[in-house]
């Protein structure tokens, strides 16, 4: 009974994936494309699509929790202290990565299925070193310094309603939530360009109806008799590393929510790729651009753990829980983002540094 709630849990995972997957291909949508289009190009459009997809998260994930079905407190988002080295250095080191290979975690699953063989080396890479940061090699170095710089808090599962509740002392997760998700929405859907983009705002709607679905779900198909456990949404970072393991040495990890998103996704995006006749075969133009992806992929996998999860694990996932970590993240990401193009446009990391030190010492002998 215990391992067919966990398969089950699996199956969902992967219809809820694919839809996301499948969404994603059709509307061309990326975090890190709406990151640079918004500090390049100044086109908050897709930026907006995310605040749609955040603000739907929230009202329909807090609208779970209201209706206790799910606890923020079983969560991994609400810990007892918040590690809050761990999570600007890693979603920093997640923005510069995510730069250098052009997408986020799920950005690489939807390329993958849409036949980039560039994403398969990322994927592996990603979820090798992300798996290696979680458990592995690098684990007791995130655990005994990076994470042990941590804001304590009062108590665990607390989240930005439950502390505005405390300094008001009365319960207002009703109306932070209201505020929140209909601000959000609001503030997305004022934009005439992106409300006359149907193909972005049905993104951004699908996105945060999945969130809350993988919420529920994993909170609904788990059982009690398997002890206790974390209902989890979508996130692609940690998911990809198990993915990865479960690949190679144990297929009991398939049953898995996140694992089976992750399948989810990349057959959604081949199956959005082959019914728009998009799917294509495609490799590194040369060995730079193999470095470069395979450097990114690193710092998504070891970063992306130590932030606590990617743009769609902390900036989605996180955001619907109101987690007090979400800011954080998305911050650091966004400047890892902006440091990362800023290599790009240096052509490689080691021009970029050269030019910086020598602007650095010339203004030092002025």
């Amino acid at each position: 009974m215990q391992e067919f709630a966990a398969w089950m849990q699996a199956l969902s995972g992967v219809v809820v994936g694919a839809a996301l997957g499948f969404a994603i291909q059709r509307s061309k949508l990326c975090t890190f494309g709406a990151i640079e289009d918004f500090l390049v190009g100044g086109d908050s459009r897709r930026l907006r699509v995310f605040a749609l997809a955040l603000g739907v998260a929230v009202l329909g994930t807090q609208g779970l929790v209201l209706a206790d079905i799910l606890k923020p407190v079983e969560t991994t988002y609400t810990p007892a202290g918040l590690p809050v080295l761990s999570i600007a250095l890693g979603s920093v080191a997640f923005g510069v990565g995510m730069a250098l290979v052009g997408t986020c975690g799920m950005g690489s699953l939807v390329r993958l299925g849409t036949g980039d063989l560039r994403s398969l080396i990322v994927v592996v890479m990603l979820g090798a070193t992300a798996y290696a940061t979680l458990r592995g090699l690098f684990a007791d170095f995130r655990i005994a310094f990076l994470e042990r710089v941590a804001l304590g808090l009062p108590e665990s599962g607390m989240d930005f309603s439950t502390l505005v509740s405390r300094l008001l002392r009365f319960e207002t997760r009703w109306a932070v939530t209201a505020v929140v998700g209909i601000a959000l929405c609001a503030c997305a859907l004022r934009d005439t360009r992106l409300r006359r983009t149907p193909r972005l705002v049905t993104a951004g709607f699908t996105l945060g109806l999945l969130v809350t679905a993988g919420w529920a779900l994993t909170a609904l198909l788990h059982d009690d008799f398997a002890g206790p456990g974390r209902p989890q949404s979508l996130t692609f970072v940690s998911t990809v590393g198990k993915t990865v393991y479960a690949g190679l040495l144990n297929v009991q990890a398939f049953a898995d929510f996140g694992v089976g998103s992750v399948v989810g996704v990349v057959l959604g995006a081949h199956l959005g790729a082959r019914f728009a006749d998009e799917f294509r075969w495609e490799a590194f133009d040369d060995d730079r651009e193999m470095r470069r992806h395979l450097c990114g992929a690193v710092l998504m996998g070891g970063g992306g753990i130590l932030a606590g999860g990617c743009t769609i694990g902390q900036g989605i996932s996180a955001g619907s829980m109101l987690a007090l970590s979400w800011p954080i993240a998305v911050a650091g990401m966004i400047i890892g983002a902006r440091f990362g193009i800023a290599i790009l446009m240096d052509d490689s990391p080691r021009t970029f540094f050269s030019r910086n030190v020598s602007r650095l010492f010339s203004r030092g002998k002025s």
